[in-house]
Order: C-alpha cells, then sequence, then structure tokens
C-alpha cells in the first residue's frame, strides 16, 4: 500500500494526522490518519500538524493521542 503524503503544497513527507473543518461551529478538528483518504479532510505530517493556525475566532480541537 502507498503510503499517504501530506497534503499541504510542495510538502513531500509522510501524512500522520488528518485535519476537517466544521463551518457553522468555526472548529477544526485534527484527529489520527483517517484510515482512507477523504476528499473532504486534509491529510497532514508532524510538522504541519503542530504549526496548524485556523483563523481567528475559531477553535482546534485535537485528538488525545496527538497531543505531546
Amino acid at each position: 500500500m502507498r503510503e499517504r503524503l501530506c497534503s499541504k503544497v510542495a510538502c513531500a513527507r509522510e501524512a500522520v494526522s488528518t485535519l476537517t473543518y466544521d463551518y457553522p461551529d468555526q472548529m477544526a478538528v485534527v484527529g489520527p490518519l483517517g484510515a482512507t483518504g477523504d476528499p473532504h479532510a486534509h491529510d497532514l505530517c508532524a510538522i504541519h500538524t503542530e504549526r496548524l493556525s485556523v483563523p481567528k475566532g475559531w477553535v482546534v480541537v485535537r485528538h488525545e493521542t496527538l497531543r505531546v
């Protein structure tokens, strides 16, 4: 099986998490890498997972297994 890569442009690192957005609640949710690719989600490498920023007023929810 081919590894999934980070969704960020020009990033060739292996994805370790999946990012989804809940626009009505102004929330970004970062969890473990999804079992399959989802066209409505973004796979991120470890660096981009840590650097994630969201618009002012939004909340980032991180799955417990991703916390350091």
